[in-house]
């Protein structure tokens, strides 16, 4: 039986670069909804785009966690 091959980890440089890519997304998204002078959208839309931009703020928030638990592996290392 073959085992399976492991991925090497992505450097702690290159989750922290994804993690804020995708948290800056949502933040200037967001802050284009609230500058803008007039939004012609009803509350379902809104409701639903909010839902969107919660999947990369998620995203951007567990890429963090990984940051977290790796760091603190290197630590003990």
């Amino acid at each position: 039986m073959l085992s399976p091959k492991r991925l090497p980890l992505p450097a702690l440089d290159v989750l922290q670069a994804m993690t804020d890519y995708r948290i800056r997304t949502v933040t200037q998204v967001l802050e284009n909804i609230i500058f803008r002078a007039e939004i012609g959208c009803d509350t379902v839309v809104l409701s639903d785009f909010s839902k969107l931009l919660a999947i990369p703020l998620r995203d951007g928030c567990d890429l963090m966690d990984v940051i977290g638990r790796r760091l603190r592996a290197q630590a003990v290392a």
